[in-house]
């Protein structure tokens, strides 16, 4: 299938993450990564908006009964810029991981 977005990992902070995952989880979240890329539309259930931040999304990604979030945004339209990722253990994502992700995200544009 055509791919339709492109994902670019910005800095290291997803791969550290992404490092430390067994072998299933590694595989679901890039599979996961392969949708996003792929389909028009996207279904909110692998990619939502994060309400109340300047366009950050999180990927969103369920492994037996543990929940990862992997935070993003578009640069450009289809380009996707990674940020980094988390296990989430409680309903509300945690706010010092959207503030990092804002920190990175300014970041990105600071430097490019």
């Amino acid at each position: 299938m055509e791919k339709r977005r492109k994902i670019f990992f910005y800095g290291n902070h997803f791969h550290v993450f992404y490092s430390k995952l067994d072998a299933s989880t590694k595989k679901k979240i890039d599979w996961v990564l392969g949708i996003i890329c792929e389909l028009e539309i996207v279904p909110a259930k692998f990619l939502k908006h994060l309400e109340g931040t300047d366009g950050l999304y999180e990927i969103r990604v369920q492994v037996h009964r543990k929940i990862y979030r992997v935070f993003c945004f578009f640069d450009e339209g289809k380009l996707i810029i990674v940020l980094q990722g988390f296990q989430k253990k409680t309903q509300k994502t945690p706010r010092n991981e959207i503030k990092k992700a804002q920190r990175l995200k300014r970041e990105y544009y600071e430097r490019r």
